[in-house]
């Protein structure tokens, strides 16, 4: 990637290449530059409260897991915590490529923040916090099933509560009833 010269500290003499700064997206002048996140969050999701914008994104086995991000502006991104320290089985206190948290959900709803997401060879999972710097609740199986994928939560207007998910390798989109908690999950709507 080309790197955009920048003016050096006094606006005279010899200009400096960006990659001798420190990454920042914003040109200070209401516009900014890609990548806005100059790093590997993939699978990424953001969800709203007020004038903050907070993000989490897939951490796989990494842990401690699923970063969790602030914004203001959806630019200026500052990471402010992880919602797990650790997954919840004992084999990932190993390197285990492509295991471990996929595609994760982050919701606000009723003061409380919500992420969900999958391992993939466990089942989908949850956990809560009242202020998404932490501290974050212990994590929760949700649906104790291997091989789904990318978990999203919803609360309809009637409180009803539905966790919609897919399974490994593209396939079908499956529905299911959550308790208004959030916590726990019915079979599959058929």
């Amino acid at each position: 990637m080309p790197q955009s010269p920048v003016p050096a500290a006094s606006g005279k003499g010899p200009r400096r290449a960006v990659k001798d700064m420190p990454w920042t997206p914003d040109l200070g002048n209401g516009q900014y530059r890609n990548p806005v996140i100059f790093a590997d969050y993939s699978d990424p999701d953001v969800c709203r409260d007020g004038d903050d914008f907070w993000m989490t994104a897939s951490s796989f086995n990494c842990t401690p897991g699923l970063p969790i991000l602030h914004s203001r502006d959806l630019v200026n991104w500052t990471i402010v915590n992880h919602a797990v320290t650790n997954l919840p089985h004992d084999r990932y206190t190993k390197v285990q490529p492509g295991s471990g948290v996929w595609a994760p959900a982050i919701r606000f709803r009723n003061g409380l923040f919500y992420v969900y997401w999958p391992t993939p060879d466990e089942g989908i999972f949850m956990a809560t916090a009242r202020n998404p710097a932490g501290p974050w609740s212990k994590p929760v199986k949700v649906v104790d099933e291997p091989k789904l994928e990318d978990p999203c939560p919803f609360w309809d207007d009637d409180g009803s509560a539905w966790l919609v998910h897919s399974r490994v390798g593209a396939g079908p989109i499956v529905l299911r009833r959550m308790s208004r908690d959030g916590r726990q999950c019915s079979m599959p709507e058929r």
